[in-house]
């Protein structure tokens, strides 16, 4: 029953700087972008929602949908 001993301090450390590392990369990647590739990931968000919205189908404002329980009909 031989195992390697550890030293919890020590391990403690480096699972801390491990983590910190792990949110540097996640942190470079989400800020770590220039002002032209924001610009272009910007202006490609709004071309994709601007082309998102023309291909919405609206009602015209003459048409109103029918409401509920049907209030035009006669009851017999």
């Amino acid at each position: 029953m031989s195992g390697d001993v550890i030293n919890l301090r020590q391990f403690r450390k480096k699972q801390t700087r491990a983590d910190k590392e792990k949110q540097a990369e996640q942190n470079r990647t989400a800020f770590g972008r220039s002002k032209a590739e924001k610009a272009l990931t910007k202006a490609l968000n709004e071309k994709a929602a601007k082309a998102l919205d023309q291909g919405r189908l609206e009602k015209s404002p003459g048409t109103a949908a029918p409401r509920e329980g049907f209030p035009d009909r006669k009851k017999p």
